[in-house]
């Protein structure tokens, strides 16, 4: 249904309607939305009108397009991306994958810090999740999670097997919860206690810590993570034209 508000245009009622459908999980990540033709036809547009509305939506990362094959929800990777910070290749040169492991998780309450994060009031009840990435066996990251409680209460009952290397897949499959944006903030400290016995370091060692919130299709905050890893490993690599 589109916008009452008709001094919108009607690409951006189109848009926002078809947003809201996203949103609401119409369309699963990785599905494809209906051709150009039958969204024109649906909202009584023109084809050109409903595909500036689909371009809007490809602008601010909903949808995405693959040639020759149509228009699809995007599915966000955002999982291995901290590794852009601390890269590690094998003897070849290539990229060595990083695992996972989950080394701790409880039920708890949004501390005034978390609950300005997640944008919940103080007290509510979160879950939180201490874990490792390795490489080749060995500790490059530790990662203290919270995520709401309310919308992921499945984790508390699963095994820890279950909890593979990427954790936003699992966010899907077993709690419905799609993340769609990410927000990082870089920064360098030293490591606290228990981040340094977890990462083999020396007390109060030098550390680069990476604090990322990320959002669902609605807006709202679905997961704040710190991860923390030796400053000695940090590379930062960037193009400047």
């Amino acid at each position: 249904m589109l916008a009452p508000d008709r001094r919108l245009p009607i690409y951006l009622r189109i848009q926002d309607a078809l947003a809201a459908e996203i949103a609401a999980g119409k369309w699963r990540p990785g599905e494809a939305i209906p051709a150009e033709e039958a969204l024109a036809k649906r909202f009584g547009a023109a084809v050109g009108t409903a595909r500036k509305a689909i371009e809007g939506l490809v602008a601010q990362g909903r949808l995405e397009r693959h040639q020759g094959r149509g228009t699809f929800v995007r599915r966000a990777d955002f999982g291995n991306m901290l590794f852009r910070f601390f890269r590690h290749t094998g003897a070849d040169g290539a990229p060595l994958r990083p695992t996972a492991k989950l080394l701790a998780r409880r039920k708890s309450k949004a501390d005034a810090a978390t609950a300005r994060r997640l944008a919940l009031p103080v007290g509510t009840a979160t879950i939180e999740l201490f874990r490792l990435r390795l490489i080749e066996g060995a500790p490059m990251l530790a990662e203290e999670i919270v995520v709401p409680h309310r919308r992921f209460a499945p984790l508390l009952a699963l095994a820890k097997d279950a909890f593979g290397d990427l954790l936003y897949p699992l966010y899907e499959t077993a709690c419905g919860q799609i993340v769609v944006q990410a927000r990082e903030h870089l920064r360098f400290g030293q490591a606290p206690p228990h981040i340094a016995k977890a990462l083999c370091l020396p007390p109060k060692a030098p550390v680069a810590i990476v604090e990322r919130t990320v959002f669902a299709v609605d807006g709202q905050p679905l997961e704040f993570r710190v991860s923390y890893g030796a400053a000695e490993r940090f590379s930062y690599t960037i193009d400047i034209k």
